[in-house]
């Protein structure tokens, strides 16, 4: 298979039955613009209809997997809601292509995975992370709520009290304390060496059978994801209003600690 779409933000290639997807700012530490959401989207769905791709890989360029959601983007957006309500359709949209492919998926994370970064690695089936990786679902440090479908992967992982717990926490966590939550699956202390393992590993077993399987669980589950990803977007829209908020986004500007007053 040939990828038709050339986007400007991702590196993509196709090794035999596996594409592998790179995001491509590393000036930002691959965070999350309005671009990049739009060619992620268009490159799954292209990928989606071929019969030649069995599995799905996602990775970072250079030092991080995604620092999340890029703020001068949402600095941007603040006064504009069209504007952001059309971004975070397009969120919706990108996590609940990349959750419901009929492709097994990877995520192979090295460096920051952070807020919607970390969000989209939880869409996907598998996540291997290197040992000096770094992890946070750190919304809640600029007056947000998670996005991306968070609620949804985390309540399924954790549970729900573990999972509000995470995220009123917001804090940084090393990968070792992400395996242990079983919030990723393989911790390694050469995530490319790693990830060539179970390529082979799964290239090697009846993947259609895999597959199937998948395409079972998610059709099933894509419903509750719908839901969550809509009252997300609502409730962002709601956060990006309050004075807390437009602390936490001064506050991390000017590189000092935030004072929230729950307003």
């Amino acid at each position: 298979m040939t990828i038709e779409y050339k986007p400007k933000t991702l590196n993509v290639t196709v090794k035999g039955k596996v594409a592998t997807i790179q995001l491509n700012r590393p000036e930002s530490l691959n965070s999350i613009d309005a671009e990049m959401i739009k060619e992620l989207v268009l490159c799954l769905k292209e990928i989606s209809i071929s019969d030649d791709i069995f599995i799905v890989v996602l990775t970072g360029n250079e030092r991080a997997f995604s620092a999340g959601g890029d703020l001068k983007t949402m600095l941007s957006q603040d006064n504009d809601e069209s504007d952001f309500q059309s971004i975070m359709d397009n969120v919706s949209e990108l996590v609940a292509t990349m959750y419901n492919m009929p492709m097994l998926t990877i995520s192979a994370v090295s460096g920051a995975a952070a807020g919607l970064g970390l969000s989209l690695a939880l869409a996907t089936d598998y996540i291997i992370a290197d040992e000096n990786s770094k992890l946070a679902m750190n919304f809640i440090g600029v007056g947000l709520i998670p996005d991306g479908g968070a609620h949804f992967f985390l309540e399924r992982k954790l549970g729900e009290d573990k999972a509000k717990q995470l995220i009123w926490e917001g804090k940084m966590m090393k990968a070792s304390e992400a395996y242990e939550m079983n919030l990723v699956h393989e911790l390694t202390t050469n995530y490319k060496e790693a990830l060539d393992a179970k390529l082979e590993e799964w290239l090697n077993k009846p993947i259609q059978a895999m597959i199937k399987t998948k395409k079972i669980l998610a059709e099933k589950n894509r419903p509750q994801l719908l839901k969550i990803l809509e009252l997300e977007k609502h409730g962002q829209l709601k956060m990006r209003e309050t004075k807390d908020h437009r602390e936490g986004v001064n506050a991390f500007i000017e590189k000092r600690k935030p004072k929230f007053i729950g307003e």
